[in-house]
């Protein structure tokens, strides 16, 4: 699905958005539960206000997996394994929430990355994303 190339800068370019994780998952969130306001039910405990503790820290822990599995996409699925259980298991997250979720981190991304953002990245950047999407809706099957 991705070649050597894309994997190679798909994990550039987290490693280099690791240290603005907190801002760039909280905004991806706040535009995914403001796009898509079924998906705020899963929070209904949490803050999620833009920039709230709670956001700023779910956003970040996101980003973390995120760039986490960019490390080495071939092992995407032992690297996702213990949220796959996590989300399908206990949270129990309607799955389609992750193919939302992508898309909203691929305009946040866009933002974040201004002309950076070109075609290339943006296509190696949405192969990535809708993988580690479907990789953590696997256990619903």
């Amino acid at each position: 699905m991705l070649s050597k190339r894309e994997k190679e800068l798909i994990s550039n370019i987290w490693e280099r958005l690791t240290p603005v994780a907190e801002d760039i998952g909280a905004e991806a969130l706040l535009r995914m539960f403001t796009t898509f306001p079924g998906t705020k039910t899963y929070f209904s405990h949490l803050d999620i206000s833009p920039r709230s503790p709670h956001m700023l820290s779910h956003g970040k822990k996101i980003v973390l997996a995120i760039a986490e599995g960019a490390k080495d996409i071939s092992q995407l699925t032992v690297t996702l394994g213990p949220l796959q259980t996590l989300h399908a298991y206990q949270l129990r997250i309607d799955p389609t929430n992750f193919k939302l979720f992508s898309h909203c981190m691929l305009v946040t991304l866009a933002c974040f990355m201004g002309e950076n953002f070109t075609p290339v990245v943006h296509a190696a950047m949405d192969k990535y994303l809708s993988a580690f999407a479907a990789v953590l809706a696997e256990k619903y099957r």
